[in-house]
């Protein structure tokens, strides 16, 4: 219940500060953001299997962001950023839409 009043809390001050985004996160927000979002269905999916373990969510959380971010950066050095952010985004992707399923079939048993 905290977590979602946390959450709810934070939705309502970003709407009323309405933060600015450094120029130079930009490009590696969206990538934080889907690491993230897999990190978060993850978690729901050991959940849902009796296995969650609330410290190894937060280093999954924060060790998914942190390495896309590095990721992303490294590409970025190399010249090639956009190549590899379109390499983290799909191979995350593949896992958020694996573990949704997994979380479909838990809750519908279909």
């Amino acid at each position: 219940m905290i977590a979602v009043l946390g959450l709810a809390l934070g939705v309502v001050v970003g709407l009323f500060v309405q933060p600015d985004v450094p120029t130079w996160l930009v490009p590696y927000l969206p990538i934080a953001i889907v690491a993230a979002l897999d990190a978060v269905f993850g978690g729901i999916r050991a959940m849902l299997d009796g296995i969650f373990d609330d410290k190894v969510f937060v280093v999954s959380f924060l060790s998914n962001v942190v390495v896309a971010g590095l990721i992303v950066f490294l590409g970025d050095q190399l010249g090639v950023g956009s190549q590899l952010s379109t390499g983290v985004v799909v191979v995350l992707g593949i896992r958020i839409f694996s573990n949704a399923a997994a979380i479909r079939r838990h809750l519908f048993r279909a």
